[in-house]
């Protein structure tokens, strides 16, 4: 019932390319700044591209994607435009905060990926009406077949799946794996992911003497296979709206500790599919890990419990129903 069609306002790096969808028209504009000669060419470019596809529906992803496009999309008649925000808008600054309050006048709606998102924008301003929310889905299939996780064997991996980023609060995580590690030698750290905090969490890892126990592998390429090979996953962030890393450690199957942000609690039953600490407690976070640590067999009831849940709830296959359904009645319905 959907036709997709994607814009990049860049997409020309090899990354991007590798990236993009095999049975999907593509167009790359090639704007590295949306304040450039480029982009006065390439908005008639996306504007006859909107035209000529005859665009129903325009769903603009962060916030130079909105800017450029949701104004072109209004002048080439495109019947519904829509802007996403799926985390919970901490770091805009004042000048991104005025161009949120206006361009929600502009767009048919908001689009979120939770509870949490929603009333982020409401308290923005942000009319409730206007505001849609179609939760994430995660790929189940990408995540089957890893071994159960087995925080009793010789070698135990904790790691985590995040960008390095000051909101993801990594360094909550090396000083928890300061402590642990004292006690259980046999645990060792990963992250997967890349940032401008490297430089940073490295001396910090330096400094606790974790050289040998916390490493930082960078950008992975193969996220389930990184995640099948952990024992324990942790969520540690400051601030989430509704968490890819948290849907994927749900579909691997893995012991999941996860702090209590965004929608943490919608995913995770405490005690059920995992277990939930208050942000910023490095206390609770050592506690937690090392109760999984402690108890094998309560660890692999939680990692089973968390794949079920998100076959059962957060498949992508459900997601892709709930936008379906959504771009129908957006599409069909009259202002």
């Amino acid at each position: 019932r959907v036709e997709p069609a994607l814009v990049l306002l860049d997409g020309e790096d090899e990354l991007s390319r590798s990236l993009e969808p095999a049975e999907c028209p593509v167009l790359r504009l090639g704007v590295k700044s949306i304040a450039s000669r480029k982009a006065v060419s390439a908005a008639r470019t996306f504007a006859g591209f909107l035209r000529g596809r005859k665009i129903d529906l325009l769903q603009a992803y962060f916030l130079d994607s909105i800017y450029f496009g949701v104004p072109l999309a209004k002048l080439a008649g495109v019947r519904r435009i829509v802007r996403v925000r799926n985390n919970l808008g901490y770091w805009l600054t004042r000048k991104h905060r005025f161009l949120n309050r206006v361009y929600a006048k502009i767009v048919d709606r908001t689009l979120t990926n939770s509870d949490r998102g929603r009333a982020a924008l409401i308290a923005e301003g942000v009319a409730e009406q206007r505001i849609a929310v179609l939760e994430n889905g995660v790929d189940v299939e990408r995540f089957a077949n890893f071994a159960a996780p087995d925080t009793s064997r010789e070698v135990v991996r904790i790691g985590a799946v995040a960008n390095l980023r000051p909101v993801k609060n990594l360094d909550l995580l090396i000083r928890a794996a300061a402590e642990i590690v004292k006690r259980h030698p046999q645990v060792c750290f990963e992250v997967a992911g890349e940032g401008e905090q490297r430089a940073e969490l490295e001396r910090l890892i330096a400094e606790l003497n974790l050289d040998d126990k916390f490493k930082l592998l960078g950008a992975v390429a193969d996220v389930p296979e990184f995640l099948g090979s952990l024992d324990i996953a942790v969520l540690c962030s400051r601030s989430e709206g509704m968490s890819n890393a948290l849907l994927e450690y749900m579909a691997s199957g893995r012991a999941i500790v996860a702090t209590r942000v965004g929608a943490a609690e919608k995913l995770i039953r405490d005690g059920s599919e995992g277990l939930l600490i208050p942000p910023n407690d490095v206390a609770a976070l050592i506690e937690a890990i090392e109760r999984l640590l402690g108890d094998s067999a309560f660890a692999q009831l939680l990692s089973d419990q968390a794949r079920q849940r998100a076959i059962e709830s957060f498949s992508r296959a459900a997601m892709c129903r709930r936008f379906e359904a959504w771009y129908a009645e957006m599409v069909s319905s009259r202002r």
